[in-house]
Formats: C-alpha cells, sequence, structure tokens
C-alpha cells in the first residue's frame, strides 16, 4: 500500500508540475484516460483539451502543418457530402459524430507543443491507467465467474449492447479495447530495465489481449512482440532467445483455451468452397458460409452464419456491386448513407435479417463507398504519413500505432465509430506533432 501511496504522490506532483509549463497537459492526459469510460465522459473530456488549447492561443505561435491538414481535409469532406448525399438525415448525424477529425488537429495547432519529457509522461500514465481498466475487467470477470459458473465472462465481449456477459461491454468493443490495451503493454515492453512489478503488469496485459479474443489483433500483436524482439539493437540474442520462448510458451497455454481456440479454428475451417459445415442433418442446421461461397454464392438462407473472415469477404463483394449499379466512384454514397444500401443487398442475397444493420467493417472500403476515391485518398495519405513519421524517427511505439491501425481498419469501420475516431485522431496529433527537441518515445529501434 505505501508503494502505492508513493507512486500515486510521485504521479501527482510530475503532472502538477508539467501542467504548469503546459496548460493543455492535464486535459490531454485526462482524455487519453478516459477512452474505456462512457462516450459521456469522454465528450467532456474533449471539450475541455479543446477549450484549453483555444484558452492558451495567445501563448502559442499558430503554424498549420501539412499532417493536420489532411484530417480536416477529411472532416471538410464528410460535410460537403451532405449536399450529394442518398441518405442526408443519416449523413448529418454521423458528420456531427467525426467532429474531432477538425477539431482535435485544430487544438495541436494552436496549442503549445508537448515536449519530449512530457510525451513520455502521458504515453507513461496512459499506460498505466489502462492497467488500471485491466485489473477491474479481470476482477469483473471474477466475482461474474463465482456468480454464474460461465467460463465466457473472461472472453471478447457480450452478443449484443445491452447484453453485457463478456470480458468488456459490447459498447466497448473487445477489438478496439485491445488497440487500447497493446499500445500500453508495448510501452512496459519497450523498457530498457523492467521491475518486477513491470514484469507482472506485462504478462497480465499479454493475457488480457489475448482473453480478448480478437484474431486481426492478436495475430499482429504477437509480429510486433517479435519485431520488436529480435530487431532492437539493445537486445543481446540470449535474451532475445528467452523472450521469445517465452511468448511462444504463453501463446500457446493461452490459445488451448477453448473460447479463444473455436475463434481461431471456426476461420481455418471454412476457407474453401466445400467446407460447409452442419451442426446436424435437419433442415434446422447452421451452415458455416465459407470465403468461397460469401464470395460467389448467388442466394444464401436463414439458416447461413458468417464467420469473421467470410462475412467481411461478403461485405467487399457487396461494394463491389454497389459501385458496378450506382456512379459513386468519385464522391460515394455521402457520409453513413451507404447502410441502406447494404440492407437492401441483405435482401436481395436473402441474408438472415439483421446482418444488413453492419457496416462494412473495413475503413477502406468504407471511406470508398460513403465519400468516394477522394476520401480514400484522404485516409491512406494519413496512414502513409504516420507510418513514414514513425520509421523515420525509429520510434517503435508509434510503430505500433501505425501498423495497428492499418490492421485494424481492414476488419473495422474504426472511424465510423464516435470512440475510434477520436482515439485515432488524438494519438495520430500526439506522435505527428513535432517538439523542439525532436526526440523519441523509443529511440533504439534498428532493422
Amino acid at each position: 500500500m505505501n508503494s502505492i501511496y508513493s507512486f500515486l504522490k510521485s504521479a501527482w506532483k510530475e503532472i502538477l508540475d508539467e501542467s504548469k509549463k503546459n496548460s493543455t497537459f492535464i486535459p490531454f492526459l485526462l482524455l487519453l484516460i478516459t477512452f474505456p469510460i462512457s462516450m459521456a465522459v469522454n465528450n467532456i473530456a474533449t471539450a475541455i483539451f479543446v477549450l484549453s488549447a483555444f484558452l492558451s492561443l495567445n501563448k502559442s505561435k499558430l503554424k498549420i502543418g501539412f499532417v493536420f491538414i489532411v484530417p480536416m481535409s477529411l472532416f471538410i469532406w464528410m460535410l460537403l457530402s451532405y449536399f450529394w448525399s442518398y441518405e442526408p438525415d443519416d449523413s448529418l448525424k454521423a458528420i456531427f459524430k467525426e467532429i474531432t477529425l477538425i477539431l482535435i488537429p485544430l487544438a495541436f495547432v494552436i496549442k503549445k507543443p508537448f515536449s519530449s519529457e512530457q510525451k513520455n509522461l502521458i504515453f507513461k500514465y496512459y499506460s498505466f491507467a489502462m492497467v488500471g481498466y485491466v485489473i477491474y475487467f479481470l476482477i469483473r470477470a471474477g466475482v461474474r465467474y463465482i456468480l454464474t459458473k460461465d467460463v465466457s465472462v473472461f472472453f471478447y465481449h457480450g452478443p449484443e449492447n445491452d447484453v453485457d456477459t463478456g470480458l468488456v461491454p459490447r459498447l466497448l468493443n473487445a477489438i478496439h479495447v485491445s488497440v487500447y490495451v497493446v499500445l500500453s503493454f508495448f510501452y512496459f515492453f519497450c523498457k530498457e530495465s523492467k521491475t518486477t512489478i513491470e514484469k507482472i503488469i506485462l504478462g497480465l496485459l499479454f493475457v488480457f489481449v489475448l482473453l480478448l479474443s480478437s484474431k486481426n489483433i492478436i495475430i499482429v500483436f504477437i509480429v510486433l512482440i517479435f519485431l520488436r524482439t529480435f530487431y532492437s539493437s539493445k537486445i543481446a540474442n540470449k535474451l532475445r532467445l528467452r523472450n521469445a520462448t517465452i511468448v511462444l510458451v504463453l501463446l500457446g497455454v493461452i490459445l488451448s483455451f477453448s473460447k479463444i481456440k473455436e475463434r481461431f479454428l471456426i476461420e481455418f475451417t471454412s476457407n474453401t468452397n466445400s467446407s460447409l459445415t452442419n451442426n446436424s442433418n435437419t433442415s434446422s442446421s447452421v451452415n458455416n458460409i465459407s470465403i468461397y461461397q460469401a464470395w460467389n454464392q448467388e442466394k444464401f438462407t436463414h439458416n447461413d452464419y458468417f464467420p469473421g473472415t467470410a462475412f467481411r469477404v461478403y461485405q467487399v463483394r457487396v461494394f463491389k456491386e454497389l459501385i458496378m449499379e450506382y456512379p459513386i466512384f468519385w464522391k460515394g454514397f455521402g457520409m453513413n448513407a451507404s447502410q441502406e444500401k447494404i440492407q437492401e443487398k441483405e435482401k436481395e442475397h436473402n441474408l438472415y435479417p439483421g446482418y444488413g444493420s453492419y457496416n462494412f467493417h473495413n475503413q477502406y472500403v468504407q471511406n470508398f463507398a460513403d465519400l468516394g476515391i477522394v476520401g480514400l485518398f484522404f485516409l491512406i495519405l494519413m496512414l502513409f504519413l504516420n507510418i513514414k513519421k514513425a520509421f523515420s524517427n525509429k520510434d517503435f511505439i508509434h510503430i505500433t500505432f501505425a501498423i495497428l491501425m492499418i490492421s485494424l481498419f481492414l476488419t473495422e469501420s474504426f472511424l465510423w465509430r464516435q470512440r475510434g475516431v477520436c482515439f485515432f485522431i488524438m494519438f495520430y496529433c500526439f506522435f505527428m506533432n513535432n517538439n523542439e527537441q525532436k526526440k523519441q518515445l523509443i529511440k533504439d529501434f534498428h532493422f
């Protein structure tokens, strides 16, 4: 208890000291650590940060960098899409959720830049905050297991927004929480010397990411660990081998859990045209649709179930059909206006009612469908600038963020969720914002 008290006392003193040097330090930190809380709290934190930036306007030198112009231009294009939208009411509602794409870059333009030391402290306390959330959700799952004896409380999220039966609430989304935690993990993983507590934290975060059972994030997570382990210039060969062995053993143990293994196996067993799986021989059996079928089959039945990869392939197919049927190449349907067309395709292909309520689950396709090739261009340009600077600075935590976003956008329409767009643009601006020292959080990553 004494060590926790000492840590909190020291942290509070550091935060207060840095806030005297930069008035946006506390508001920005507050915004980062409230991502997993309700959107109401997140909106208040966003407003406080933006307001603090504007209040410091006279103390800062105004200079708009190209990296900030790009997301602001994307928002302006979203706004303009209202005038050609196929569903103007839906577009207007969605545009307001994306307003951080212009407010956050604008705040970074006018506020005083964070120093290298302040950046390190911000990421440090963000990472410890994520550890706090992880401990809370694990304790919550433990209590629920004692009460229900249902092991599913330790995995993923519930089946519906109002059925909170998983490790994290569905409204938070297990895939999105995985991204938050992976960034925190690499803060501790990249430290040259680690205390016993930090090693325990690493193990805790590692297990938590696997329990969240996001297949895409787990694969990228493991690849990033091996990249860091084998390409860091300051890690000896024996230490690299030891770290790799530990990771493989832990991975093997965790993947032996049936709930996680099941999520991976269903993808591998439904990827050919002959892999249709029936639970029984009756007409009421559930069929796992393969990737081949998702792309080629004209009509489905209400007994057909689309595993994650197959469903995303089907959504790309829907986009291909829509772009051939409608003149949307340059401007798209309008912000969030493609959803009505997806629902029409659900009926056309006879899918089980409800599949049409899902968006494209692919940010690249989503941008193209809603905002045309222009919207896709702005998205790819942001990702290119982001990863280019990450590798240029040899900043592994920035590299982690850049690769996570590129891969996440393949399976999620992350920016079409208010929490998602806020998370992306906050860290995008945080990493892209230069300071006078131009130092990196972690600068010993070499290829």
